[in-house]
């Protein structure tokens, strides 16, 4: 699949634990690869997954599910076909550096 017709989803937790276990529950939901997470401060971390846009958007209902159960859920967005330019300046692994392509 192109990169260009897939999607990014991020959901942001306040707590490591709670971005994990999001993390764990978007890529054992749908076939999507993560691409990425951040530590932004404050207790604040964004799991970052890519995929096509139906699987990004129930791995991303299935981690914000998740992430409620053990901690405080800050935000979910799926982001349908992103600029490539968001591959260059978001901390995301190139798809075709990924391991497990979605």
């Amino acid at each position: 699949m192109s990169e260009s017709l897939e999607a990014l989803g991020m959901i942001e937790t306040r707590g490591f634990t709670a971005m994990v276990e999001a993390a764990d529950a978007m890529v054992k939901a749908a076939k999507v690869v993560l691409v990425g997470y951040e530590k932004t401060g404050g207790g604040l971390n964004t799991a970052i997954v890519r995929g096509d846009v139906a699987a990004v958007k129930a791995a991303t209902d299935a981690g914000a599910a998740a992430a409620r159960k053990v901690g405080e859920l800050i935000a979910v967005h799926v982001i349908p076909r992103p600029h490539p330019n968001l591959d260059d300046v978001l901390p995301i692994i190139p798809r075709d550096r990924a391991k497990g392509k979605a």
